[in-house]
């Protein structure tokens, strides 16, 4: 092989690594990482910009971590059942993605402690910065635990709500009003929303038989926006609730009412809906948080053109 082509070799692989690396990270679900960010800051009163965008880095880094760590636990099974997958298809070794996902773990967890030390805690006593430590290393816990045991483990959905719910959780921990009970209700609905999810994506690589129950979960946002939302607020509930109500039955028809069943698919749209579901449980944010809302919707399905979701 020449200089040219050497040099024409070097240009295919670097995208080739790229893409390779980007598909481990499942970079195409940020956006929802960084709405359930948002949504949590929102409800604890907000704080200093730089303090919110060094959250989202805190919680960008975990996710990447846990989607790496996940291929690594997995690889066995991937090499059987999903050949298409970093690992079983050669793009990368096991060993380098094990080294990659402990790495960007130890940076997120590293800028989630940055959170709860001065400068960035100046907005915050010292016991909620302590909170916030706290709920940064459950969440890094939670994410080991459902990487090391989600394919032997019949609840595995269950872990995944709880990683959600504590991202929500870390979220609020870190404004300047801290967690409170809506909070708390906002992460418990979209836990049970992950729930009725990863019951739904359990079924894309195993040939069994999709149920209807799951779905039962994916309304548990909506119940509680009814609740919550009274007087001038109602309104709007109402229509971010049916905004979410029609997406949610636009991605299950790809997995229950087509002819060649897409559950794939179906997930990728519940996944991408996770962001309306942030929006539902602020549904009195000013027009602008709207709009960013809205943009962190289009960027996850534009993602998702690029980058699988599952």
């Amino acid at each position: 092989m020449d200089v040219m082509e050497q040099r024409g070799a070097m240009a295919i692989s670097r995208p080739a690594r790229l893409r390779t690396l980007l598909a481990l990270g499942r970079v195409s679900n940020l956006p929802t990482v960084w709405s359930n960010c948002l949504a949590g800051w929102i409800l604890a009163g907000g704080g200093p910009r730089e303090r919110f965008l060094l959250l989202c880095v805190a919680a960008s880094f975990l996710y990447v971590a846990g989607m790496y760590l996940n291929d690594a636990f997995d690889a066995e099974f991937d090499r059987q059942h999903r050949h298409e997958r970093p690992i079983p298809s050669g793009a990368i070794s096991r060993g380098a993605v094990w080294a990659l996902g402990l790495i960007w773990l130890c940076v997120g967890l590293a800028a989630t402690a940055l959170l709860s030390f001065r400068p960035w805690a100046e907005i915050i006593d010292p016991g909620r910065g302590k909170t916030t430590m706290m709920f940064g290393a459950l969440l890094g816990a939670a994410i080991l635990v459902y990487d090391a045991v989600h394919k032997a483990f019949v609840l595995s959905p269950v872990l995944m709500a709880i990683c959600r719910f504590l991202l929500i959780a870390l979220a609020a921990s870190a404004g300047f009003v801290g967690i409170t009970g809506l909070s708390i209700w906002t992460a418990i609905v979209m836990a049970a929303y992950i729930v009725g999810l990863s019951y739904i994506a359990r079924h894309e690589s195993l040939p069994t038989a999709l149920r209807y129950w799951p779905c039962i979960f994916l309304a548990a946002p909506v119940v509680l926006a009814l609740i919550v939302n009274r007087g001038s607020w109602l309104l709007k509930g109402v229509l971010f609730s049916t905004v979410l109500v029609v997406w949610i039955f636009q991605a299950l028809r790809n997995a229950y009412w087509t002819g060649a069943k897409q559950v794939g698919r179906c997930v990728s749209g519940l996944l991408a809906g996770i962001v309306l579901v942030d929006l539902l449980s602020v549904a009195d944010a000013p027009p602008q948080m709207v709009l960013l809302f809205a943009a962190l919707f289009a960027l996850a399905l534009l993602f998702q053109q690029f980058v699988p979701a599952t």
